[in-house]
Parts: C-alpha cells; structure tokens; sequence
C-alpha cells in the first residue's frame, strides 16, 4: 500500500508507521519535520503545514494514496479540509477520533461502538464527535471512505501513564512515589480503565488499513484488559520498587481546586469505569490481540524514562499543589474530628 500520514510521529502514529515499514508499505508522512529523525529511513516526508491549503494542495498535487491516515485534526474544520485535499486521492481515509466521545456517564459500562456519543464535560471530545459527524456525512453524501478510529488510553515507553497529572505529563507522579510521598487518585481508586501499549493499537488499526469492511465504519481499538486505578499505580510502584501510598479525592473536588483540565480529562474520561468490546474489530482483524498486559508495558515505560534524562519533565506547580490538596484535606478530617 502506498500510505500518507498526516503528523505520523506522535505515540499512536509512530507505532503504526514502524509496522507498516517492517511489512514493506510505501509510507509517506506529511509533516513540519518534528521528530522525523527517529522514524526508520525507509520512511519518505512531504515537508509543509498541513493547515496551508494552498500549499498542502500544491505539494500533494502529484500523489494519490492507497490510505490516508489523519492523527492532528481536532476540530470540523481541519476534517472540512482534508475532505478538499483527498476527495477522489484516496482509496480510504482513516481519522482518529477519540474513545473519550463515548457517552457521559455511560448507561452501561460495557462500551461497544453503538454506544452513544454525548460527553457535556470536555469540548475536545464534542469536537471529536463533531468531526465523525461531518465525515460520516461526506461518506453518505459523496462516497468519501472513511473508516473512524476511537482509541483510548494508549502509550508507549516514553510516557509512563497515570490518572491525575499536571502540564509537564507524568513524571512529577512518578517522582513523587519515588520520593516516599502519597499520590493523589482520584475517586477511591476502584474504577475500572484501559491501557493500550502503542505496539498492540498498530496491530488493530494497520489491520483495518485497505480492509473494505472498514469503509463506513467506526472501531475503537484498545486492549481486552481491565484494571481498577487502584491495580495501575500498584503495576507502577512495583515496576518502581516503591510502596504505593495512595490520597484518594474526589474528581470534582479535584477540579473544583484546580486549573487543570479534571473537568475534562477525569469527570469526562477517566473517573468513568470502562470495559470495551472489540469484538467488532477483531470480526474485520481477526488476528488482533493485544499481548503486552499493563504491568509489562508500564515496566518498558519505566525503564525507558529513568534511563532518559529527556523525558523526567519537573513540575514542582503540580508537586505543591498535591502537597496543599492533601493537607488542606488532612486538616478538615482533624476539624471534625476534634469538633465532633
């Protein structure tokens, strides 16, 4: 397949792209330059801004794709755009959505893709459904062929993942578990969540690249393994060697004390619990499994970053903001007592 990714080095795409290299696909990557050094050489770029029409139009001019992969479009408007540059220049067009569009608070915790789409916390997931809305609409319309991608919670070696964080990412979590000091969970840590290490999500989603029972379609694709909150920061202090000290808060209070997006990120995403059905996914890809279970994976994640400099991103805003939660919460339990 002759293949075009628009972005192609973030943690989902970077995975896909190394697949499609080792099974000899033509993969192209339409990007500003970002990161393209770490891809493998076989890999060819088309150097420009994406939101240049003009010049996107100009630089693509000569091509026409088996796939066209979109990871960067977040709003209707980029989708809108993309439809211009690949109407009639591709087999199929493949846009990743996000699984945080599905229903808030879910009717049944068993989440397939007829679940519905409504999610009143986080406009990044309303604009994600606006986004499906729109092409799914160019497909009934005009023969566009899309096929949407939900994914959920994916990761890879570079980012080790967690519930509540600040701006920098994850490594302010982590650095507090290594330093003996509890960690904020938010609710009481039994919700159930997925994680999906990057190397199983490629395995779904290069399956469905040319699959004509994908055209039309919408799959998330995630790993069949469910975990409390409680079992994934335990899987990140063993893989730590640490004890795990858990301060459990409520994902309202959370925001309610904040300016960091738990509105979205937690009351719309990961406070909910979440089991996901891939059966459809695998009736189109009926080899895909996801191998690597979370405690695997985030060993990987925690060797690769205590071994990179690069990637222990400090944030003391959000260590002394854990800090002023927890003894804030601290002194009220001690009021009521003594007041009781």
């Amino acid at each position: 397949m002759k293949v075009l990714f628009i972005g192609g080095t973030g943690t989902i795409s970077m995975a896909i792209t190394k697949g499609l290299v080792e099974q000899g696909h033509d993969v192209y990557l339409f990007n500003r330059g970002s990161r393209n050094s770490e891809l493998p050489k076989e890999v060819k770029f088309i150097r420009g801004d994406i939101n240049n029409e003009a010049e996107a139009a100009e630089r693509l001019a000569e091509h026409s794709f088996d796939v066209v992969c979109d990871f960067i479009g977040f709003v209707p408007s980029q989708l809108e755009r993309d439809f211009r540059l690949f109407n009639g220049k591709t087999k199929q067009f493949m846009y990743i959505s996000s699984a945080s569009a599905y229903q808030k608070p879910l009717a049944d915790y068993k989440i397939t893709e007829s679940t519905p789409l409504a999610n009143p916390y986080w406009q990044y997931s309303r604009d994600k459904i606006a986004c499906e809305e729109f092409l799914m609409k160019m497909y009934r319309e005009n023969g566009f062929p899309v096929t949407i991608i939900r994914p959920s919670h994916t990761y890879d070696e570079r980012s080790i993942p967690v519930g509540a964080h600040g701006k920098n990412g994850s490594w302010q979590v982590v650095k507090r578990m290594l330093e003996g000091k509890p960690v904020i969970v938010h609710g009481d840590g039994t919700s159930l969540w997925t994680m999906t290490f990057n190397s199983d999500f490629a395995k779904g989603f290069i399956g469905l690249m040319g699959n004509v029972h994908a055209i039309g379609e919408t799959y998330h694709i995630t790993s069949d393994e469910s975990l409390t909150w409680n079992q994934i920061y335990q899987s990140l202090a063993n893989a730590l060697g640490v004890e795990y000290k858990p301060y459990y808060v409520p994902s309202d209070f959370l925001h309610a004390v904040s300016d960091y997006d738990f509105r979205g990120g937690l009351i719309g995403d990961k406070s909910n619990s979440v089991v996901f059905d891939n059966s459809k996914l695998k009736r189109a890809v009926p080899d895909f499994v996801a191998t690597i279970r979370h405690d695997v994976g985030v060993k990987k994640a925690v060797e690769y970053v205590l071994s990179h400099p690069e990637c222990q991103v400090e944030d003391p805003e959000f260590d002394a903001w854990c800090d002023k939660v927890i003894a804030a919460l601290e002194n009220a339990k001690k009021e009521i007592i003594n007041n009781g």
